[in-house]
């Protein structure tokens, strides 16, 4: 061990590597794993359970309640590598694409995905159901990222 480094990255915790440590290529793979279910990450969906037949690369947002190989591991991303799940919590700031809403969803405290406003019905007041239309779409940006909170 290194009096420079901590054992991990600070981030996402990769496992670094010290001179004269054993098993160097363990953990090289185990970072580099890491950093290829992180970058530009893509998840399945959102499961309870892990599945019963994933493929290699696939990656999940873990739900609240976890069983199975997933249990103990709430809101973090579970990634298939080379036959066994890793696991990574999330950072403030996050986002990932949700392959099955087709949606981004970013972590803020806990993961979140913007809700879809919903469409004027019409009526007879037509200027203010088009400023709560408005309003709403505008509120489902900010939640999304796109613009600001205000």
């Amino acid at each position: 061990m290194s009096d420079l480094f901590d054992s991990t990255s600070p981030r996402f915790g990769l496992p670094l590597l010290f001179a004269g440590q054993a098993q160097k290529e363990a953990f090289v793979n185990e970072a580099h794993a890491l950093t290829d279910m992180l970058i530009h990450c893509a998840i399945q969906g959102e499961s309870e359970t892990p599945p019963a037949d994933p493929a290699a690369g696939d990656t999940w947002l873990v739900g609240e309640e976890p069983t199975g190989a997933w249990a103990g591991q709430a809101g973090k991303l579970a990634g298939w590598q080379s036959g066994n799940w890793l696991f990574a919590a999330p950072r403030e700031g996050m986002r990932v694409f949700d392959l099955a809403t087709g949606q981004d969803r970013r972590y803020t405290s806990d993961w979140a995905a913007p809700a879809t406003p919903p469409a004027p019905v019409g009526g007879a007041v037509v200027d203010a159901e088009a400023r709560t239309a408005i309003a709403a779409l505008v509120a489902a940006l900010q939640q999304s990222g796109i613009f600001a909170a205000g």
